[in-house]
């Protein structure tokens, strides 16, 4: 082993020693003070940060920090909207568990007006025919219904128990309203 080999061998034993030396608030801080151009006080979080509880603050920020109500009647609102929006998503709903019956319907009033039959054996195959227009209005449909959903759910994760009771209370009502048609599909 020649002299530099010797060397650089010594010079990796003893980062390895310090390294290994190193307690985990010198690794914190060495880490924090390499990004030097970021803020500290974000960077580091306790568990009580973490603690995820119902609150009911009425200044809660929903979607984005422009729609932070800051009045009672702002709050009452916000609320409003949820209440219509899980509505929406139950209607949604009912709508996709119908897509192929209201489909049919709609392709044979252009066609030339026949009657709808429930019992129409088109309506309850259990292979249909692959159509293009079909396929894009049900990837449509199901798209909208997803992003309805995660809304919905980016309400609920702001933990504030106004906006979660908002969203069962529209569910509820839409489910009271709508929620017959839902189960026509399992006929």
């Amino acid at each position: 082993m020649s002299m530099t080999d010797m060397s650089m061998a010594a010079s990796a034993t003893m980062a390895m020693s310090d390294m290994a030396s190193m307690t985990t608030s010198d690794m914190a801080s060495a880490t924090a003070d390499s990004m030097s151009g970021m803020d500290h006080s974000s960077m580091m979080m306790g568990m009580q940060d973490m603690m995820m509880v119902f609150f009911s603050a009425k200044n809660t920020s929903l979607y984005s920090a422009a729609w932070t109500p800051s009045t009672t009647g702002q709050y009452v609102g916000t609320c409003i909207f949820l209440i219509a929006l899980a509505c929406i998503f139950r209607g949604l709903i009912a709508l996709r568990c119908n897509f192929v019956a209201l489909w049919t319907r709609s392709q044979r009033r252009r066609r030339g007006g026949l009657r709808y039959a429930a019992d129409d054996p088109l309506v309850k195959q259990t292979r249909r025919p692959w159509a293009i227009n079909e396929a894009a209005s049900r990837a449509f449909l199901d798209t909208v219904l997803a992003g309805v959903s995660y809304l919905l759910m980016l309400a609920v994760m702001t933990m504030n128990v106004g906006y979660f009771l908002s969203i069962l209370g529209g569910t509820f009502l839409g489910s009271f309203v709508i929620g017959g048609w839902t189960g026509t599909a399992a006929h």
